[in-house]
């Protein structure tokens, strides 16, 4: 039987289920949100047309404003992970004025709200199967983030990490409601408080019960991203080379950054003149690509807190599908002090129950069964995150 799946590309959810084909799966909550933005804009349309817009300062200038207009809205989803029970399925949503977590029932046909909120966005979520309890990530106002754990219906949520560090990546240990497994970074700051400095992520165990923490495994060359628990005890993790922040650039790399300096200049002032063109006209000064890749465009693509540079991005999968990271990025197993690398080029995975491993270098969506055989089920643009479904 068809192993089933979901993906993140490009703030959209997909989802392919057996035998049917990928499907992109539209939240009704965020078309609900821009409904309500069209009514309200409707509402207003006198400010912009006709004589009233003589009192619209913007519309003298440069014509329609783009940010009145309700399908331009960004609605990004941040999270998916399976549900506590076996066809489920939750996503995060983050819209510049509200988000909010929701499931998904019935192959996806049922959306049933849990939580909607504007004081923090949730990200990163992590159901434990055949139990009660999601893991996330929280990102209050003011930068301020930490791993929370809540119902499954989406109540009595709480804190469960603090302190000066980036925890990330939260996963249930296999059977257990009480422990689970993230990444965690430490940060440096200097004597006014700034932060200057980040260490390499290290992987921790969490005893809700216990209030306890312990190291899993750690490494000062590697960050140790994405951690998981197998069911035979295994860890997975993807280790990427540790860059220090606060570590001043090669005399050859300072030498290359100012040869590019008036490149870059030019860029900038182009960008510039890019945002106003697309704040007050609704078009952009080049007209290729289609609204959802322009959008990714303009904000980038941010992995783990780090920019992918150009030359990095050049390698690719076996199969010829280009990869949005160096084969330096290693998916591993750890049995005991003994390390497997289970697949190189990885941006993110996830593991079936049956043992098989779910990844993706970015671009494409791999099955590696547990012969070490890899086969393509899918290709696409920017992948953000890939989630083994169990129906």
């Amino acid at each position: 039987m068809p192993h089933s799946y979901a993906y993140l590309s490009q703030g959209q959810l997909h989802l392919k289920l057996g035998n049917d084909p990928v499907r992109p799966i539209d939240s009704k909550f965020g078309e609900s949100v821009r409904e309500r933005a069209a009514q309200i804009h409707n509402r207003n349309s006198w400010k912009t047309q006709g004589t009233g817009a003589k009192f619209m300062s913007g519309g003298l200038l440069w014509g329609r404003n783009k940010a009145d207009d309700p399908t331009d809205i960004p609605i990004d989803i941040t999270g998916i992970s399976r549900g506590c029970r076996p066809g489920e399925l939750f996503y995060s949503l983050s819209t510049p004025d509200i988000g909010g977590v929701f499931l998904l029932r019935d192959r996806a046909t049922d959306e049933l709200r849990l939580l909607h909120t504007a004081d923090f966005r949730v990200r990163r979520l992590a159901a434990g199967p055949a139990q009660d309890s999601v893991a996330c990530v929280v990102q209050r106002k003011g930068g301020q983030s930490c791993l929370a754990v809540m119902r499954a219906d989406g109540t009595d949520m709480r804190d469960i990490t603090t302190g000066d560090t980036i925890d990330d990546a939260p996963h249930w240990a296999p059977g257990s409601a009480r422990e689970l497994v993230f990444q965690s970074s430490a940060i440096g700051r200097n004597r006014a408080g700034f932060a200057v400095t980040q260490a390499p992520f290290a992987i921790h165990k969490l005893n809700l019960e216990a209030g306890s923490i312990i190291t899993l495994a750690e490494d000062s060359k590697f960050d140790l991203l994405m951690p998981q628990l197998s069911t035979d005890g295994s860890l997975f993790y993807i280790r990427r080379p540790y860059r220090d922040p606060s570590q001043p650039p090669s005399p050859w790399r300072a030498a290359l950054d100012l040869g590019l300096l008036p490149y870059r200049l030019l860029y900038a002032v182009f960008q510039f003149l890019n945002f106003f063109t697309v704040r007050y006209t609704g078009n952009t000064l080049t007209t290729t690509g289609s609204a959802r890749q322009k959008h990714a465009d303009i904000r980038k693509m941010m992995i783990w807190g780090n920019l992918l540079d150009a030359d990095k991005a050049a390698d690719r999968a076996e199969d010829g599908t280009p990869a949005l990271v160096p084969k330096s990025w290693e998916l591993v197993r750890r049995s005991g002090t003994r390390e497997e690398v289970v697949a190189k080029g990885v941006l993110c995975y996830d593991l079936y129950q049956d043992g098989s491993v779910l990844y993706s270098n970015g671009n494409g969506i791999y099955r590696l069964d547990q012969k070490g055989s890899a086969e393509r089920l899918a290709r696409d643009a920017l992948i953000e995150q890939v989630v083994a479904v169990e129906e």
